[in-house]
């Protein structure tokens, strides 16, 4: 049976026993240690980390047997470890790299392979690239995978006293004690993390769901509002200040305000900058956010006139590369995605957590008096995304449409300009938005859509079905 293997920005994802066996991922480990070898600095080592998935200790052992095979020190993480903490090993340790073993929020039948470069942002194209040909190699020429593994090159690791005292370094610990807290790691990796370093600072943490269970409680990874109806019912029975989730390699975020009232992903990365302008009082500085991602960061950025805002495709490797390249603030994509200046250039669901908590901790106000507050400063934002459901050449032809002629007015509101970078970026007059964007995996189109009032976000959202279901 022929197996193709995509390594795209979220490595390559694929179902157990079917795809993804050990076989495969052994060819996968091989083509990234000939990529690694190619860069001149394999002899540091690449770290390992997996999620708590069924089998993934194992793939991991395989991947180890592969790299040292190959003459690349290996470090094993000793339990399953969040891909935050992975990719912070490698600037702990100066290291060449890391291969995660995760599917993210994807269901428990899936796993997935990606490789994080010395940047500590997710690989760019160049790099995946150059990974997919080495697997392509490796596929043709299956005699070329070297199994039988270096014990003197492997050592296993506990990467969480490097993470941890880093997390003391960039959070005010002291504002979190006696703090009240809900936890949610979703039978998932993160636990043991947000709420064992909340419980070191002497917060108050109730934890939920917080055994590993590879099938995650029947459930997605996902800390959607679906799956946080039990995290929002304890915070209001415990009478707590926060509730807090993360995903299932604990790369995103979840966030419950007091009144178990779910915080989106766009008003936390908001809530960040806002609280790090007036932590850290900068000169000037800069934020990154996607295309995706809300413009009221912009707004919030020119309220303090010295804040430059980025705009990337989607995707966290565009983030965290213009995050290192420019220092920025806070990076962050609205599919829950957020990183700080001083720390890795990755999305970290668990700093995401513990800057709400403190932000709550230190301001002494509810998640939403300081949106309030924001709002005061910047007016409202009402972003939302629909996904219409479209056959495969109604979404190449409406694409089309809007690529090269777009609409010049939509629900009466002119089109003064249009931003090709991530599908195609309609701006409105008065400061609304909406974003097309064809999935790269199913037959559907997703809109983005941002307004300052509900009435003319649900006017753009029935114009923008009737304009995609018109075909």
């Amino acid at each position: 049976m022929s197996v193709t293997i995509k390594f795209g920005t979220d490595g390559w994802r694929a179902v157990m026993a079917r795809e993804f066996t050990f076989e495969n991922v052994a060819i996968v480990a091989q083509a990234i240690a000939n990529y690694v070898k190619t860069q001149s600095h394999a002899e540091r080592g690449i770290v390992i980390g997996y999620d708590a998935r069924l089998l993934s200790d194992l793939f991991a052992e395989t991947i180890a047997d592969v790299l040292t095979a190959n003459g690349i020190p290996a470090l094993v993480t000793d339990r399953d470890t969040p891909t935050p903490v992975t990719v912070y090993t490698i600037r702990a340790r100066r290291l060449a790299g890391a291969v995660m073993l995760t599917a993210s929020h994807n269901p428990p039948q899936y796993n997935g392979i990606k490789f994080i470069p010395e940047t500590c942002h997710p690989a760019l194209p160049e790099t995946t690239d150059a990974i997919e040909e080495q697997i392509a190699y490796c596929l043709s020429h299956r005699g070329t995978v070297k199994r039988d593994g270096n014990p003197s090159l492997k050592q296993t690791i506990d990467p969480r006293p490097d993470y941890f005292a880093h997390l003391h370094d960039l959070l005010d610990t002291r504002a979190l004690a006696g703090l009240k807290v809900v936890y949610d790691p979703l039978y998932a990796t993160g636990r043991g993390y947000v709420d064992g370093f909340l419980h070191e600072v002497g917060a108050q943490v109730e934890t939920i769901k917080g055994e590993r269970n590879p099938a995650f409680g029947g459930s997605l990874p996902d800390p959607n509002p679906d799956n946080l109806r039990l995290l929002s019912q304890r915070v209001r029975d415990l009478g707590a200040h926060i509730g807090l989730a993360t995903d299932g390699d604990a790369d995103r975020f979840g966030v419950v305000d007091a009144d178990g009232e779910m915080i989106t992903a766009n008003q936390v990365i908001v809530l960040t900058l806002w609280y790090l302008l007036r932590k850290l009082k900068p000169q000037s500085g800069h934020a990154v956010r996607t295309v995706a991602t809300t413009h009221q960061i912009d707004a919030l950025a020119q309220s303090y006139g010295n804040i430059t805002v980025h705009e990337t495709p989607v995707g966290f490797k565009w983030v965290g590369s213009t995050m290192a390249r420019t220092g920025a603030l806070v990076g962050g994509e609205e599919s829950g995605g957020l990183s700080i200046t001083g720390h890795i250039p990755e999305k970290d669901g668990i700093l995401a957590d513990l800057l709400m908590a403190e932000m709550v901790a230190k301001e002494g106000i509810t998640l939403k008096q300081a949106l309030a507050q924001v709002e005061a400063q910047t007016g409202p934002f009402i972003t939302r995304r629909i996904d219409l459901h479209v056959e495969e050449t109604v979404k190449q032809q409406t694409m089309r449409r809007f690529r090269e002629e777009p609409p010049a007015n939509l629900n009466g509101l002119r089109v003064e300009g249009t931003n090709p970078v991530d599908g195609v970026k309609l701006l409105l007059e008065g400061g609304a938005w909406v974003l097309v964007r064809p999935s790269g995996t199913e037959p559907l189109i997703r809109c983005y859509i941002e307004a300052h009032d509900g009435e003319t976000l649900s006017g753009l959202m029935r114009a923008m079905q009737e304009l995609v279901q018109a075909g």
